[in-house]
């Protein structure tokens, strides 16, 4: 009786566990929530990578550009009417090629595979990269993947990844990594290194990338910094004033409104003879951080969240083109130096200064951006809670909108004394700009909400 009562409960904990295998495998192989989830994890995983290895906002954009395109083009397979290819919208690209009818895939691995697989030659942790990679490939093989099916995935999204990065080779990344040192020179009005780094000019020839939508990077050329004067009448010295009076009499609000829109990769610390650096998110980083909260919370499933980060990476890259464009064609000096140099030389601004020009402000610029292309694909007035800081440190924060954060971020600038208002307002319209053409693109393509928007009239 008592063995019998014995065998009875080990055969029910047998059978659970059975059927919670089951389950786990079932949640791997076909249910949407946790399909998602995979490319939700592969962007937070490429985002600590990023962070880890200390890359550019600049640069940090294109690696989440090429990844996202990559995932897309092989997810969109699941239904290719549904969702068609971004790339013919895009420029340097050559047709992405169709799975083979005659292969069993399962486009999810293949997917993943292809994001990890792009991320794996774009970054330098690349072993991270494989680590994670081979883990998330464990899953599906758990899950009852048959060999066959397993070896298809990856080989058709091998072959996304060859025309992704074939584009990648040829948008001039790799030449303008042998291009000269920007030139500093003590020329008022124009930029040198700040403290504590004294860092060297950050891509100072990132605009000359080749854009994905824009025709050319300097197609939205803003209207230009105010003409450098300390004539206290000038609206250059009005302006250098409120910068001034700004961080002389930060409120608590804008100081937590400056640190929540810090996002700057590598900061300084000198506290005697001991120096380190704190890593951070990226600009950029930030706003796929909003995309997967915004994802998440509409419960889109893994081909909708993967258009969402293929366009707003698309939108990162091409802001930061522009941008940066402009940075270096104006190559304006921050406020900082100015007031250091004819104002107070112990006077410092709440954020540490970026390593680059002040004018346009690149938040203002992808922020503007990206606020109006998430805006179109998740929808107008998306009440959210900004959860993308709290691993470094810093409170959450809730927006009615995409815009109101896109207009926080633009003028946290202002609040961190590192922009000029003027900086910060252009950056916005620039940015307005880039966004607008995206969403002209994304329109240009029959994608589901356009379907279902079109049968409602």
């Amino acid at each position: 009786m008592i063995r019998r009562s014995v065998f009875s409960i080990l055969l029910l904990g047998f059978l659970s566990a059975v059927n919670l295998q089951c389950r786990q495998n079932k949640s791997v192989m076909d249910d949407a929530a946790q399909q998602a989830e995979l490319l939700h994890h592969a962007q937070n995983r490429l985002t600590e990578i990023i962070v880890s290895d200390i890359f550019s906002p600049p640069v940090a954009s294109r690696i989440y550009a090429y990844c996202g395109l990559a995932a897309y083009e092989v997810i969109k397979n699941v239904d290719s009417e549904k969702y068609p290819s971004i790339v013919p919208t895009l420029s340097g690209f050559e047709s992405i090629p169709n799975p083979e009818k005659d292969k069993a895939i399962n486009f999810q691995l293949a997917s993943v595979h292809a994001f990890l697989e792009v991320a794996k030659k774009l970054v330098f942790s690349s072993d991270s990269v494989a680590d994670y990679e081979q883990t998330v490939q464990q899953k599906f093989i758990r899950a009852g993947l048959s060999e066959q099916v397993y070896e298809n995935s990856l080989a058709y999204g091998d072959a996304v990844v060859a025309v992704i990065m074939k584009r990648a080779a040829t948008d001039m990344y790799k030449e303008t990594r042998g291009y000269p040192r920007y030139t500093v020179t003590k020329k008022s009005g124009m930029w040198r290194p700040t403290a504590p780094e004294y860092m060297d000019a950050v891509e100072p020839w990132f605009g000359k990338l080749k854009p994905f939508i824009l025709d050319s990077s300097s197609i939205f050329q803003a209207s230009g910094p105010y003409t450098f004067s300390l004539d206290k009448n000038s609206q250059y010295y009005k302006d250098l004033e409120e910068v001034i009076t700004i961080g002389n009499n930060l409120t608590e609000s804008q100081k937590i409104i400056a640190s929540f829109w810090d996002c700057n990769p590598y900061v300084g610390h000198h506290k005697g003879h001991l120096m380190y650096a704190t890593k951070k998110i990226t600009p950029g980083g930030h706003w796929i951080g909003i995309a997967g909260i915004a994802c998440r919370t509409k419960k889109l499933d893994m081909a909708e969240a993967s258009r969402v980060y293929a366009w707003l990476g698309v939108t990162l890259f091409d802001s930061f083109v522009s941008c940066w464009d402009e940075k270096y064609k104006r190559g304006t000096v921050r406020p900082e130096t100015v007031i250091n140099d004819h104002i107070d030389d112990n006077w410092k601004p709440f954020l540490q200064c970026p390593p680059f020009p002040d004018y346009p402000s690149g938040h203002s610029v992808l922020s503007a951006a990206s606020a109006l292309v998430l805006t179109r694909l998740i929808g107008d007035n998306f009440s959210f809670i900004d959860s993308v800081e709290i691993p470094y440190g810093i409170p959450a924060r809730q927006f009615k909108s995409f815009k109101a954060a896109a207009q926080e971020a633009m003028i946290s600038r202002l609040y961190g004394g590192i922009h000029f208002r003027k900086a910060c307002e252009d950056g916005y319209k620039e940015g307005s700009e880039v966004g607008s053409l995206v969403v002209q693109k994304i329109n240009s393509i029959n994608h589901p909400d356009r379907k279902q928007q079109v049968a409602g009239r």
